[in-house]
């Protein structure tokens, strides 16, 4: 798979565009590295701007907080992840081996490809894990969607679901199955991890883990399952 691709983001996500500049890519690489070394809540534009030699003010001119640099990075990752889709399923007709190589790639816990020569995809990926539920569990959740910050997670979700109706057109919930996907893959890798009690996912000596077959088998079982009747009200 080509190393290099070009992401094209909603540029209300950032005030410049980091990857016009020098400046810019250096912040993008340091920030996901800082990010997934001290979390989140403990990332500030200062410590930023010390990582990298520079000032906040620097960082300020390509990003109005870092919430919508967290955005930022999500979004990438999510163009990232339809690239990879895009590049593995190119010549596959079928619809259920789309949504196998989907589930496949979702539960990836280790990643070689590299988005950009300037990311760690690894830690892009661990962020995500811990940190993309942030981009969205806020209270300006319905602003921002109206400026069409979340345009690339829900676009990567609305081509699955129309994968998800190929196998199973009577399948009332293909948009609610595909991002439950979504969060299933990122939560239980998390569980696994740190709050094993609350799943059966484990890694395996292998390297991969047992999400690929919860996933798969949370995904087949629905659209093999009868449709849901709709609720009748009394």
């Amino acid at each position: 798979m080509s190393t290099v691709i070009n992401v094209k983001l909603n540029d209300k996500l950032f005030l410049r565009d980091p990857e016009q500049t020098e400046l810019g890519k250096v912040l993008v690489r340091e920030s996901i590295k800082l990010i997934d070394e001290v979390g989140f809540e403990h990332f500030t534009f200062k410590k930023l701007a010390q990582s990298i030699s520079s000032t906040e003010a620097s960082v300020y001119r390509y990003f109005e907080n870092k919430h919508k640099l967290l955005l930022y990075l999500v979004s990438w990752y999510w163009n990232w992840l339809d690239y990879r889709l895009s590049y593995h399923t190119h010549n596959v007709t079928s619809a259920k081996e789309k949504l196998e190589i989907f589930i496949k790639i979702l539960a990836q816990s280790q990643v070689s490809d590299e988005l950009t020569p300037q990311v760690d995809v690894d830690a892009l990926s661990r962020m995500v894990i811990l940190e993309a539920s942030k981009a969205y569990l806020t209270k300006e959740v319905d602003s921002n969607n109206k400026d069409g910050l979340f345009q690339d997670y829900k676009g990567i979700c609305h081509k699955m679901a129309l994968v998800v109706l190929e196998i199973n057109p009577q399948y009332p919930f293909p948009h609610a199955l595909v991002s439950t996907l979504f969060e299933a893959s990122r939560k239980h890798t998390f569980f696994a991890e740190h709050l094993p009690s609350l799943t059966e996912v484990r890694s395996m000596n292998s390297g991969e883990t047992s999400l690929v077959s919860f996933l798969h088998h949370l995904a087949f079982s629905a659209l093999v399952s009868l449709p849901v009747p709709p609720a009748v009200n009394p």
